[in-house]
């Protein structure tokens, strides 16, 4: 059975300005990556300005929004950030396809959990409530516990955005399955309580196509780390085209 003929491929474009920010030389182009992806046929860009500014920085974003509107009306901006710190500055002014809420603190190297109900409940239900006001769908960035996804639909959220480092870290070991399993209620769980299902972190070529055909209904992957690796190694289309690739191959 097919679950992926909707899963859209969204670059994050995060480490090509980690590479850029090592020199003031303004390369490798963060404008000419997402122009290169979406040319080979990617569905959107995902960016996660951290208030750091340790990769993707304030011009970026506003720059690849502009860039989208103009030349690609048609492919999704995903600006990803906790709510609490910079990214509501930027979905107030630029008003993205999607606004993803991540709840980490401005220290950490990478996301590396999800929201938490009822503890993150009321503090988050006004910010996704202007956030949906504004026009921007909300996912929640969360981990693959299916008693929490009618949580999430309370609060107001439309998508849930799984984090995937434990399936990716699960390969190979003996309880892989069990993980897989976990996930695939998960988004059992969201979609019976109205929600619809991203995922992302650390997927890869290696294991996204046996995740698209376990976990239904998954409408949007998130790639950046994985990704930038193979554009490094076989350029930024061809990179795109093997990713488009497996999710084809999921169904």
């Amino acid at each position: 059975m097919s679950h992926s003929m909707s899963t859209a491929l969204s670059v994050n474009l995060n480490k090509v300005a980690l590479v850029r920010n090592t020199r003031p030389l303004g390369i490798p182009s963060v404008l000419l990556a997402a122009t290169r992806c979406l040319d080979a046929g990617a569905h959107g860009i995902t960016v996660h300005p951290r208030p750091d500014q340790r990769h993707i920085r304030p011009h970026d974003v506003q720059e690849l929004s502009a860039l989208l509107a103009k030349d690609w009306p048609r492919a999704e901006f995903n600006i990803e950030g906790n709510p609490f710190h910079n990214l509501m500055d930027f979905v107030r002014e630029l008003r993205p396809h999607q606004a993803t809420f991540v709840p980490d603190s401005e220290t950490q190297s990478t996301s590396d959990h999800g929201w938490r109900f009822p503890e993150d409940a009321e503090r988050l239900r006004p910010l996704i409530a202007e956030t949906r006001a504004l026009g921007v769908r909300v996912s929640l960035f969360m981990d693959p516990e299916p008693a929490m996804m009618a949580a999430a639909k309370a609060v107001g959220a439309d998508r849930v955005e799984l984090y995937t480092e434990g399936y990716a870290a699960s390969r190979g070991a003996a309880q892989a399955d069990a993980v897989l399993q976990r996930y695939v209620e998960t988004a059992r769980a969201a979609q019976a309580a109205g929600l619809e299902v991203n995922a992302g972190h650390d997927l890869s070529l290696d294991n996204l196509t046996a995740f698209l055909r376990a976990v239904p209904g998954v409408r949007e992957v998130s790639i950046g780390h994985a990704f930038v690796s193979d554009a490094l190694e076989i350029g930024y289309a061809a990179a795109t085209r093997e990713y488009l690739r497996r999710i084809d191959e999921a169904q």
